[in-house]
């Protein structure tokens, strides 16, 4: 048993792979190829300074942390927030007006004055003080319905504000899994490509012994020196558009974006979905139709709010005041102050306004006509989309399943082939052949894996319902 060669490719699987490594898998691995207690602890001791160190991302793990800490969510999140402030009782002129006033003066003049019979007197620094306290209540009994409307404007506005809210979430988390599945996709090319690095290699060294031994000339190891090359140079562009990926992934998760990690390459399709249900679905749960209707609720009220102007205002008032004078001895009187209480009821009524209100009204029809025709476009624009996504998603089923297809018959055709090299029964050349179309194979189906599950997601967000979808 070649002890080497089964160790060194149970490391590039943890280094590769570290969400596959349990205790199950390398006991079962160990048990398989009969290894000895003193390779296992080597191995162990490997897993343990290998890969293992990354974070395992799972896909309800970066949902969590997208929700969390990603900056267009946050940004949604405190709009909803002060759309939710502006809604309260303290925004909607229902409570009553307080207010308190307070002041002090002090004076010091001199007088001359020169009476009709030709005397006068003079007063020089008479001097005098005043003080005054009062608190003041306003109320508004009725403004023709307006500030009800206003307060019923800004309690929708806050459910606008939350529909907003949920249309950056649905964005973002598209935008989480395209990357998400993005890493995973090039994981598994990685991981393809390490295997068949080591194809290469051991043709190569085939090679090698073949030339010693005089059964090849030295362009059969030429040539599998530059297909290792090539492999090694594909392998170096996975890699590094891999560690890409993985920084624009942390970024949409908004933490830091040279975190490690690992990801889950499985993919659960959604099944069972039917064309006329996410049609009629989507008039329920898309979230652009669900803004638009707001905004004609939001529309109606405003109309009314512009009513309310045709209506009088009435209003009551009371207050309670304090005034404090004092004179110095230049003065008749010496002090006198006064103090108490007063109300009153005002009403207002603007009865005609140059047709102002009446304008407003029009336009505010007019506004409504347009929000419930553009309600009309978003709901064809979606069924056009819904229907769309649906074809892209069908075709990417299809696609799916035949690559599964092509990636079978190319694992007979390569391991025919490789058997036939082995004898010696076909050329380098075109065992090299049958392993790039292997390749090439395998790396369109794993495209056509996550392809098919992205044409899934969209149909599904379109739709409105990606918050439900099973990821």
């Amino acid at each position: 048993m070649h002890y080497n060669k089964i160790f060194k490719g149970l490391v590039k699987i943890v280094k590769n792979r570290p969400e596959f490594v349990t205790d199950g898998l390398i006991c079962q691995l160990i048990n398989s190829f009969g290894l000895k207690p003193i390779l296992t602890i080597v191995f162990l001791l490997t897993v343990c300074m290998s890969g293992l160190s990354q974070e395992m991302l799972t896909k309800d793990t970066a949902v969590a942390l997208a929700l969390e800490n990603n900056y267009g969510i946050k940004v949604a999140n405190n709009n909803v927030l002060r759309a939710k402030n502006n809604s309260s009782i303290y925004n909607s002129s229902y409570l009553p007006k307080v207010s308190a006033n307070a002041g002090a003066n002090y004076n010091n003049s001199n007088y001359n004055t020169e009476l009709q019979d030709g005397t006068s007197s003079t007063r020089n620094n008479a001097a005098y003080s005043s003080y005054n306290a009062s608190l003041a209540v306003s109320y508004t009994l009725f403004d023709g319905f307006g500030r009800s409307y206003n307060y019923k404007i800004l309690k929708e506005t806050h459910k606008l504000s939350q529909l907003e809210a949920r249309q950056i979430i649905e964005n973002s988390l598209l935008q989480l899994f395209i990357g998400y599945y993005e890493v995973a996709r090039l994981t598994e090319d990685e991981l393809n490509l390490l295997a068949f690095i080591e194809i290469s290699e051991n043709r190569l060294l085939r090679a090698k012994y073949n030339y010693d031994y005089g059964q090849s000339t030295k362009l059969d190891i030429l040539n599998a020196e530059v297909d290792l090359n090539n492999d090694k140079i594909k392998y170096r562009n996975i890699k590094k558009l891999l560690a890409n990926s993985r920084h624009n992934l942390n970024v949409i998760l908004g933490r830091d974006v040279n975190i490690p990690f690992a990801v889950d390459t499985g993919i659960t399709y959604t099944s069972a979905l039917i064309l006329e249900d996410l049609i009629s679905g989507t008039k329920k749960d898309n979230v652009s139709l669900l803004q638009v209707n707001k905004n004609i609720e939001i529309s109606n009220y405003q109309i009314k709010v512009n009513k309310s102007g045709w209506l009088p205002t009435v209003g009551v008032s009371g207050s309670y005041g304090y005034n404090k004078l004092m004179n110095d001895a230049s003065f008749s009187t010496a002090n006198s102050s006064t103090n108490g209480f007063s109300a009153g009821i005002n009403l207002s009524w603007n009865i005609f306004d140059g047709g102002m209100t009446k304008t407003r009204v029009q336009n505010a029809k007019i506004s409504i006509e347009n929000t419930q025709i553009l309600r009309e476009q978003t709901e064809q624009n979606l069924e056009r989309d819904v229907r769309n996504a649906w074809e892209v998603y069908q075709n990417a089923l299809f696609v799916l399943q035949a690559e599964g297809k092509n990636v079978e018959t190319n694992k007979r055709n390569f391991a025919r082939s490789e058997e036939q090299y082995k004898l010696g029964q076909i050329t380098s050349i075109n065992f090299r052949l049958a392993q790039v179309n292997l390749l090439n194979a395998s790396t369109n189906l794993n495209q056509a894996k996550f392809d098919t599950k992205i044409a899934e997601l969209v149909l599904l967000q379109v739709s409105g319902q990606l918050l439900n979808a099973e990821f």
